[in-house]
């Protein structure tokens, strides 16, 4: 039944109208000797395995065949060597979460009828996968739950995202997704919000797919969307373009507004509400990247994040068109 209604849900792949400048394999070698040079540790070499581990090829239809699992861990068994990278990657990329993040400017805008806060919750999120890095620093320590796949890059992320607060839960698109939409409702009935980096694992590259549709109609929580531009970053040469913050960045978060999902709609019907979810995150995005230069200013000020989360200022519920440059 999941894979007929995912076949129900592929879009056109809305790509921007321009790309940012891209780090290319060879600078990200160079990223990485700097890296080491100046922190003695292993931030960069990330990134330049990254590379590799993203640009993997995608099926065009997921498959929802179940994968081999540690009962202890939840996750599949890897060899050392894989262990070993898989603990140098998610280390390296925490410290890089950690040097750059506190450096970081946000400011938040949101459409109307959206959530106000980040602590505010349940709610059934998505977001592009390219938004990792900002989004994990800002939305940090909120005990948010997070499908994430049992995949070698699913468990490097996971790992991640533990040590700032976040809460795997097993499962994707593409593997294991029964398993884990069951342990998503789960949480949302114990109160908690859930994300979904939801043109992950592996793309396609900012097309949605039905999970949280699926989630928001069962758990009769409604979807929210954001996504965050970042005015100064490296864009790697990954399947999502993963952008990764300069230090001292200024970076601008759009909310959408909420999607309610009825409970008693049929298969046909989920189609229009992924599409409805397809428009607002391709909205929020065009929003965030016209107007991040404006952050700092009076319409865009700076975002206070405290340690329970942060309240959206009443005035960033504002409509101004996303192709708007003026004041």
């Amino acid at each position: 039944m999941l894979r007929t209604m995912t076949n129900h849900f592929h879009h056109r792949v809305t790509e921007p109208q321009s790309e940012p400048q891209i780090i290319n394999s060879r600078t990200c070698h160079f990223l990485s000797s700097v890296s080491l040079c100046l922190c003695g540790e292993f931030s960069y070499p990330a990134l330049s395995f990254a590379h590799s581990l993203y640009n993997n090829p995608v099926s065009a239809t997921p498959s929802f065949a179940p994968e081999e699992v540690d009962p202890a861990s939840g996750r599949p068994p890897f060899t050392r060597w894989q262990d070993l990278l898989l603990t140098l990657i998610s280390w390296a990329t925490t410290i890089a979460v950690r040097l750059i993040g506190p450096t970081m400017k946000f400011a938040v805008s949101c459409e109307e009828n959206s959530p106000t806060s980040l602590e505010e919750r349940p709610f059934v999120y998505s977001f592009w996968h390219q938004c990792t890095f900002a989004a994990t620093y800002l939305w940090r320590d909120l005990d948010i739950r997070v499908m994430s796949s049992t995949s070698f890059d699913g468990e490097f992320t996971a790992r991640m995202i533990r040590r700032f607060g976040f809460v795997p839960i097993r499962g994707s698109s593409s593997r294991g997704a029964v398993r884990g939409l069951l342990g998503m409702r789960k949480e949302i009935e114990a109160g908690y919000t859930v994300a979904f980096t939801i043109d992950g694992p592996r793309g396609p590259r900012f097309i949605t797919k039905p999970g949280p549709v699926l989630l928001a109609r069962s758990s009769k929580v409604p979807m929210a969307v954001f996504h965050i531009a970042i005015d100064r970053k490296w864009t790697l040469n990954t399947w999502d373009r993963l952008l990764v913050p300069k230090p001292f960045s200024r970076a601008l978060m759009r909310v959408g507004s909420l999607i309610p999902v009825p409970e008693d709609i049929g298969s046909a019907d989920l189609e229009h509400y992924n599409a409805l979810l397809q428009s607002s995150l391709d909205r929020v995005k065009a929003f965030a990247e016209a107007n991040v230069e404006r952050v700092g200013s009076d319409q865009f000020p700076f975002f206070e994040r405290h340690k329970s989360g942060g309240t959206f200022p009443s005035s960033s519920h504002t409509s101004v068109p996303a192709n708007n440059s003026g004041t």
